[in-house]
């Protein structure tokens, strides 16, 4: 087990470390000069120059990358002398916006996608696996065709046009809901909550479609299998049978969609964000890309990524707990 964690952690620096590369090299070899950015449009020649050897844009490529690199482990520092800038590790440059610490805005606006990922993520998970293992067993009903049909119904409707509508309806003409702001939750646990039923709700209804029609058809699978046939012909309780060699294996494919699903949205629900200006990672992104903010956009990026493979790495050790045949293969 040892060795297999090992294993894995080194694959996941080394994806990491390519994910690194790849978004540095999109983001600082494109034509958009970074220096000219953070500049602005009205700059003189000798000022982007100036810019230029403070970011260290007058180094080689391979130079550059190892400083970001270097400056992720151990912080770094931008220009010398009295104008000297230090960058605190771990290091993802400075906003061309507000010249704020990229790693420092990250992480104030983390706790907001935190709030609304985790909450919708244990929303679908419920509605989700509970509606696909009930359409499973009342297969051809009229729960079943309902439920499937909402479903479709839920995965088929964009974020942003059930964000929209729920507020109208929730907010505007029914008055049950506030409009959604970020408190936090240490202050306020109710208003909270209040404040973010709505975005649960809405990434709820999408991702609970796509998990409803998952589960069914991994329960339907799991029940047409011989070994549930077996501990059936062996008298174990239907209940047994049912909870133990029907959804158990059902729900391996659902463990690692869900890895990638929860670790998408912690980096940042974008459109969810914006519709209800939460002031979350996927709000930053937006507004960095809006205003061509190339750290910033480069920091959310990194941070996305490191989210969702993390969230592999993490599915990846569930599934050696449940299945020793995972670590033999691993």
């Amino acid at each position: 087990m040892i060795l297999y964690v090992l294993r894995r952690l080194a694959a996941t620096a080394a994806i990491l470390l390519v994910i690194c590369a790849a978004t540095f090299a999109i983001f600082y070899l494109m034509p958009a000069d970074p220096a000219q950015g953070a500049c602005g449009k009205a700059c003189s020649p000798e000022r982007i120059a100036e810019i230029r050897t403070t970011l260290g844009l007058n180094h080689s490529v391979v130079v550059q990358f190892r400083d970001y690199l270097v400056g992720i482990v151990a912080g770094r520092g931008y220009g010398t002398g009295a104008h000297a800038v230090h960058c605190p590790a771990p290091c993802l440059g400075f906003s061309f916006q507000t010249d704020q610490p990229v790693w420092r805005m990250l992480t104030d606006r983390l706790p907001v996608s935190i709030s609304i990922a985790l909450g919708a993520a244990v929303l679908w998970l419920l509605l989700g696996v509970t509606a696909g293992v009930i359409s499973a067993l009342r297969r051809g009903s009229l729960w079943d065709r309902a439920a499937m049909t909402a479903a479709l119904g839920g995965v088929s409707l964009p974020v942003y046009f059930t964000a929209l509508v729920l507020q109208y309806l929730l907010v505007v003409k029914l008055g049950l809901l506030p409009y959604p702001q970020a408190i936090p939750l240490t202050a306020d646990p109710a208003g909270w909550a209040e404040s973010m039923v709505m975005p649960w709700i809405t990434l709820a209804m999408l991702y609970a479609g796509i998990y409803a029609r998952i589960t069914r058809g991994e329960m339907l699978d799991s029940l047409g299998q011989n070994y549930v046939r077996t501990a059936r012909a062996k008298g174990l309780p239907e209940p047994t049978v049912l909870r133990r060699h029907a959804l158990r294996p059902a729900l391996m494919p659902i463990v690692t969609i869900f890895g990638m699903d929860l670790g998408a949205l912690l980096g940042g629900a974008l459109i969810t964000e914006s519709v209800f200006g939460l002031p979350g990672v996927g709000k930053l992104a937006a507004d960095a890309i809006n205003s061509a903010d190339q750290p910033v956009i480069l920091g959310v990026t990194l941070f996305a990524a490191g989210f969702v493979v993390l969230a592999n790495v993490a599915v990846d050790l569930v599934y050696a707990l449940l299945d020793p045949r995972v670590r033999a293969m691993g």
